[in-house]
């Protein structure tokens, strides 16, 4: 699933957070865990939550992960500690990244990760991941509701050996919003499925992230940076909503904001693959807009030295390139075709 801070809780008094986590490599791995205080990307239009806020103080009383089962349905077993700096509790300070500690864990095959913990305090960087997982909060600590605002690591982090790195940066459409429930049939998931346990798939995609977010380079877009390759994929939110604080993009103005986080992972030494921005039943003016984009972003990609991914074209129709087929966040049906595209394009990179 993502991982990333694009929401905020304004207050939480010892509330215990818990989500399902599916994992990649099953069996005994030594996990650790990274943090950001600090908000990623623009939730909405950014009354609650924008690009680069900081977060405030917070504690975090006690964490633990543990092995879920095949579901919430099963008794969660196995809790095991996670701690920070020797300490099971930790005070969190405004704009602090921290990792915790390393943890050795098993995860037997088909079931999930839990991550759990206890925090309190005010101005808490979140996810808001729109029932992608199973994410549920508690006052008590027994009674458990479910709850769409979670503050979870943002590098969920396994000792293994692999072949390849792959992240994914982007918006809901990566992120996999308005997919079926606990099902990971977004096309970032199915591309991971696809790829196998040898390539570590990292999903960065938040929810109404704009390419002017990820531009800003907070440490949302250097955490992806330490990657092989990065998929690159905004444009729906910078068109339909615009930068914080700012207007609506014009295509010039996304496209300067895509120059710019290529430049910058091209930089870093990563191999970057830039998708276009794909159908959303928009009216005219977005469509235009859109349309144009999209036109500039195959010499982007060229003149940056990135791989071009036509991401749009298998979401629509030549009759109707403006029609989003599967949905203007692509359902299941969506996910696979684009990730055997994207795999029969590119999966002999990563072998």
């Amino acid at each position: 699933i993502s991982t990333g801070n694009n929401f905020y809780i304004e207050k939480a008094d010892g509330i215990r957070y818990r989500a399902y986590l599916p994992v990649e490599e099953y069996g005994e791995l030594e996990y650790k865990f990274f943090f950001t205080n600090k908000v990623d990307s623009t939730y909405s239009k950014g009354k609650i939550a924008y690009v680069g806020k900081d977060g405030g103080t917070y504690t975090v009383s006690d964490a633990v992960i543990a092995d879920g089962g095949t579901g919430p349905e099963d008794e969660i077993t196995n809790r095991t500690a996670v701690t920070f700096g020797g300490s099971s509790s930790k005070e969190v300070t405004p704009n602090e990244c921290y990792w915790s500690d390393t943890v050795t864990f098993n995860v037997p095959e088909g079931h999930y990760l839990v991550w759990e913990w206890t925090v309190s305090g005010e101005g808490i960087p979140c996810n808001k991941m729109a029932t992608l997982t199973s994410t549920a909060s508690s006052e008590d600590g027994e009674n458990f509701g479910y709850c769409d605002e979670i503050p979870l690591p943002q590098i969920i982090g396994a000792k293994r050996d692999v072949k390849h790195t792959v992240a994914a940066i982007g918006d809901s459409i990566t992120q996999g919003c308005q997919t079926e429930y606990m099902k990971y049939e977004y096309w970032a998931a199915k591309i991971s499925a696809q790829l196998g346990s040898d390539v570590s798939f990292f999903n960065c995609g938040l929810g109404w992230a704009r390419a002017s977010d990820a531009a800003a380079n907070e440490n949302w877009l250097s955490r992806v940076s330490e990657y092989d390759t990065v998929i690159v994929a905004f444009g729906t939110n910078d068109i339909s909503s615009g930068n914080y604080g700012g207007k609506k993009n014009t295509a010039e103005e996304i496209e300067a904001y895509i120059t710019d986080i290529v430049s910058y992972l091209r930089e870093k030494g990563c191999r970057v693959i830039l998708f276009n921005a794909p159908p959303q039943n928009f009216g005219e003016t977005n469509e235009n807009v859109r349309s144009t984009l999209n036109e500039k972003l195959v010499d982007t990609a060229k003149n940056l030295g990135a791989e071009f991914f036509n991401f749009a074209s298998l979401l629509s129709t030549e009759e109707a390139p403006d029609k989003a087929i599967y949905g203007g966040h692509p359902n299941g049906e969506g996910g696979t075709v684009v990730a055997d595209a994207f795999v029969k394009q590119f999966g002999s990179l990563f072998e």
